[in-house]
């Protein structure tokens, strides 16, 4: 059973930087997005930003020109650098990858802004 494996969550100041990571316990193939999503209590969950096989990436507008998303979709690893965290960025994040057979997620790694 392939997993993915998130770290890096924790508590912050507003206005301060985290950065999380995500890895496949296994070789996953033919990924063609990796991602990260989030959900606030309460919340339904949300895109943050997703990365192309091959090339692209997508944010929410919420995070555009904060949050950077980066890694390698070949190897199943993918990484969010959060730059001037907001309270409302407070959140479970979870990483995940799409095959054109299946949709793999994490656990999930919590991130606490606190203002």
């Amino acid at each position: 059973q392939v997993q993915l494996v998130e770290l890096g969550g924790g508590l912050v100041q507003a206005g301060g930087s985290l950065a999380l990571s995500c890895a496949a316990s296994r070789s996953i193939s033919d990924i063609t997005v990796m991602g990260w999503y989030r959900q606030a209590a309460g919340s339904q969950r949300e895109m943050v930003a997703i990365r192309i096989s091959g090339g692209g990436t997508n944010y929410a507008d919420s995070v555009k020109g904060r949050f950077t998303i980066s890694g390698d979709n070949a190897r199943g690893t993918a990484y969010l650098q959060m730059n001037s965290l907001k309270s409302e960025d407070t959140a479970v994040y979870t990483c995940n990858a799409w095959t054109r057979e299946q949709i793999y997620w994490g656990q999930g790694t919590q991130v606490t802004v606190s203002s």
